[in-house]
């Protein structure tokens, strides 16, 4: 199936602690689909990624944040783990770069605790997403109340913004 992804850019925003398979999977889905991926970080060099508990590979920084502007993407990209959505939004810089998509009307995607992110972006009101269950009393409060919300679906799509619980993991069912 053509997803019409040719050329589109899609920054893909990560830091240490971003659970592997919730970054490579997606990312390989994208640039399978025609899309033009760039890892976007806190700093230059290189990043850790975790497969649960476990350190995984160490994956290359395309471009940091000090020198991505979300105007040269078409969409954006937030892997989950706990750490990597947890470590950026202490950061201005990250919180910002989501900001601008969002209120831009680009599309967003966030995996499993990535949807901290765009609560702490400030632009989930009125929206519905779903996320690692941990998260949907604060998802539920920043997003309003029905029909607006937290969903325990496995995915969700509201307007260009999707989030996903999980991505499934090597040995391990499906959640939900």
């Amino acid at each position: 199936m053509q997803l019409g992804l040719k050329g589109h850019r899609v920054a893909i925003l990560a830091t240490d602690g971003v659970e592997q398979v919730e970054l490579e999977k997606p990312r390989k889905a994208l640039d399978d689909a025609g899309a033009i991926t760039q890892l976007v970080s806190l700093e230059a060099g290189t990043i850790q990624a975790f497969n649960h508990l476990d350190k995984g590979d160490k994956l290359e920084v395309d471009v940091t944040l000090d020198e991505a502007q979300a105007s040269q993407f078409d969409a954006l990209f937030i892997p989950g783990g706990v750490a990597n959505p947890d470590a950026l939004r202490t950061d201005e810089r990250a919180v910002q770069f989501v900001r601008e998509f969002m209120v831009a009307d680009k599309p967003v995607a966030a995996i499993c605790h990535a949807p901290w992110m765009l609560v702490e972006a400030d632009a989930v009101a009125g929206r519905t997403l779903t996320s690692w269950p941990s998260l949907k009393r604060s998802t539920r409060r920043w997003c309003g109340s029905s029909p607006a919300g937290w969903t325990r679906r496995s995915w969700t799509r509201c307007r260009s913004r999707a989030s996903r619980r999980a991505t499934r993991r090597r040995g391990r069912k499906p959640l939900g």
